[in-house]
């Protein structure tokens, strides 16, 4: 219900923004200049709302991507259609009417530099997986210096700032709102603090934390670990054990330089959780039977599911290599003790996973692992003819 009430409000400040670009006289000027001037600022509300998602805490990167994908094009658009209306009303060439606009017109030099950083941003998030998790995290930073430079630009020369009371009112309003959510989302980050790291296998260790959190299991949080060379970096982990509202314990598998460098925490370490996210969690309306597919440390939120899911559950684990499965010692004891069955796959094809659970399309399904495994799997159940599918793209 929340999350259809939040929709229906974005796209009535949607529809708001159109009205105000038409009460500010948007269709009478040159076509190209208006049309130019309604996609800035859909381009400047979408990004908006794409800061207060996140603030709030995304339950898809899908609509994340899409939503990035569509601000940037906005603003592109915005930037030509401006450039060539005002090219056509005064007689002259692209090149000439950008350089002009850049020169005479405050705030479009500004404006131009967070176009080009957003580009930036969309070029590194089309690269995630080829660099390391610290760069593209400080690169999405700048998105807040873009909107910042961008803000900066519509103030000073936007029609809607300069010469309409009301619609100044307006989006002042919406950068407000936008701010104080940014700003109440790391002043309520939960402060806990290490209790112990334990050794879970080749390369992976489980943290316990000790501290007041409260999150639904299969749940993440952005961990902020306050140590020399780590205060300033958050990195996403999934709980993979329930929190009782006392303390927490993720399991991380060295894969870089940080997640590496976390087996030598000290017990007493202070940490911050920015969080809960995600919406891979219990369906609320389920089906008596169950399957939870993993890939490779996707296993981790699984396992916390698995200590409050009922019913008649089947668990499918794929990893590359045999010394890649992790938490197996822990998944055994469940099963024992709840009555569900654990298949583990070492390599192999993954049309061979569903082979294991025959009655798949009768079951509700959860699925969490690398990115293409996650979407092949959602390809081949709805294939399968499974109903209800949640997922959880769990790039490391």
């Amino acid at each position: 219900m929340v999350p259809r009430m939040l929709a229906l409000l974005g796209f009535a400040n949607a529809v708001a923004v159109v009205a105000l670009w038409l009460h500010g006289g948007g269709l009478h000027d040159e076509p190209l200049t208006s049309l130019g001037r309604l996609t800035g600022l859909l381009g400047a509300y979408l990004s908006l709302v794409e800061l207060l998602v996140l603030a709030r805490g995304p339950r898809t990167s899908a609509w994340h991507r899409w939503a990035g994908h569509a601000v940037l094009w906005l603003l592109i658009a915005h930037t030509v259609l401006i450039t060539t209306g005002y090219a056509r009303s005064d007689d002259s060439g692209l090149l000439a009417q950008a350089r002009r606009l850049i020169e005479e017109f405050p705030g479009v030099i500004t404006a131009t530099a967070g176009l080009a950083i957003l580009i930036g941003v969309v070029i590194a998030s089309a690269l995630r997986r080829r660099l390391r998790y610290e760069t593209w995290y400080f690169i999405h930073l700048y998105t807040y210096l873009a909107i910042v430079l961008a803000f900066s630009h519509q103030l000073a020369t936007g029609t809607e700032f300069v010469g309409d009371s009301v619609a100044r009112t307006y989006w002042y309003a919406l950068y407000g709102v936008t701010l104080a959510a940014i700003v109440w989302r790391y002043a309520r980050a939960r402060p806990l603090r290490v209790e112990r790291v334990v050794d879970a296998g080749p390369g992976v260790v489980n943290i316990e934390l000790a501290g007041r959190l409260r999150a639904r299991p299969g749940q993440f949080f952005r961990w902020r670990f306050l140590t020399r060379g780590r205060w300033f970096e958050a990195h996403p982990f999934s709980l993979s054990a329930t929190p009782d509202g006392h303390g927490a314990r993720i399991t991380v598998k060295g894969v870089g330089d940080h997640s590496r460098g976390l087996r030598d925490l000290r017990p007493g370490t202070r940490v911050l959780a920015d969080g809960p996210f995600g919406g891979f969690t219990r369906a609320a309306r389920r089906r008596p039977r169950a399957a939870l597919i993993a890939g490779g440390a996707g296993i981790t939120p699984i396992r916390a599911l698995l200590e409050e899911m009922p019913g008649d559950l089947v668990v499918v684990y794929r990893a590359p290599r045999a010394e890649d499965v992790i938490l197996r010692d822990e998944l055994d004891a469940l099963a024992a003790a709840r009555g569900f069955s654990v298949h583990y796959v070492v390599g192999g094809d993954r049309d061979g996973l569903l082979a294991l659970v025959p009655d798949i399309a009768e079951r509700d399904v959860y699925v969490c692992g690398p990115p293409e495994m996650v979407d092949a799997m959602r390809a081949r159940l709805r294939a399968a003819g499974v109903r209800r599918i949640v997922t959880e793209r769990f790039a490391l």
